[in-house]
């Protein structure tokens, strides 16, 4: 089984449900899809909304190694994201000897704000953390008294590591950055990531991707009759 955890904003409902669609679809193994929901985590996610936090789960992404005991792997992606691959080729990179496996960019967004308004921050290892293999037993250090009180750069800089050599790397294919990376052929793409913002916000209707995006939304609403 594929234990995948996907980020749940309420303003991005139509995009998490489209992003778990695209991972379904292609997938040649059993997933299991679960939203990183504050709803769903009253009492252990208790730390106040930052002016930093563009999202409902910008923090709470850290608690799933808690959610899973700390036992086995488990994928983490944001929500405004479509797989265009079998998601088991991502799966299938999984590495013993790292604690995080991720897409190491070396991303320097442009502006101050992104979609709706939110604040855009500049950090060392920006969107490491949007797409995360996550070897739970290796993550112990994520406690929710960890997460609920340590910064937001402590967490998404993986400081909570004990050294970088446990940042395993994946094929940047598995986290393409939406009008930051080259536009590549569809075929050679894992993840779509709409970072910025996606097709789902009128402002960015136009977006890089835009038709593939609208494409998946289509097809998870109108499914190919037998």
């Amino acid at each position: 089984m594929i234990r995948i955890f996907i980020g749940y904003d309420h303003r991005e409902i139509v995009a998490y449900h489209v992003a778990c669609h695209s991972i379904h679809v292609r997938s040649s193994q059993p997933v299991e899809v679960a939203p990183v929901m504050l709803s769903q985590l009253e009492g252990t996610f208790t730390r106040e909304r930052n002016n930093l936090q563009s999202t409902d789960f910008s923090f709470s992404r850290f608690l799933v190694p808690h959610l899973c005991g700390y036992e086995g792997w488990a994928l983490f992606a944001d929500s405004d994201i479509i797989c265009l691959d079998d998601i088991a080729n991502l799966w299938a990179l999984r590495d013993d000897q790292y604690a995080v496996m991720c897409v190491q960019h070396d991303h320097k967004p442009q502006g101050e704000t992104k979609f709706l308004g939110e604040p855009q921050t500049q950090y060392e290892k920006k969107n490491w953390s949007s797409v995360m293999l996550m070897n739970t037993a290796k993550c112990t250090a994520l406690t929710p008294e960890y997460v609920n009180t340590k910064s937001g750069l402590e967490l998404h800089r993986f400081h909570w590591l004990e050294n970088e050599g446990l940042i395993g790397k994946i094929p940047h294919k598995w986290n393409h950055l939406v009008d930051y990376d080259a536009e590549v052929p569809e075929s050679d793409l894992g993840i779509l990531h709409y970072t910025e913002g996606g097709p789902y916000f009128e402002d960015y209707k136009n977006c890089g991707y835009s038709d593939i995006w609208r494409r998946e939304y289509q097809g998870m609403l109108t499914p190919p009759l037998p």
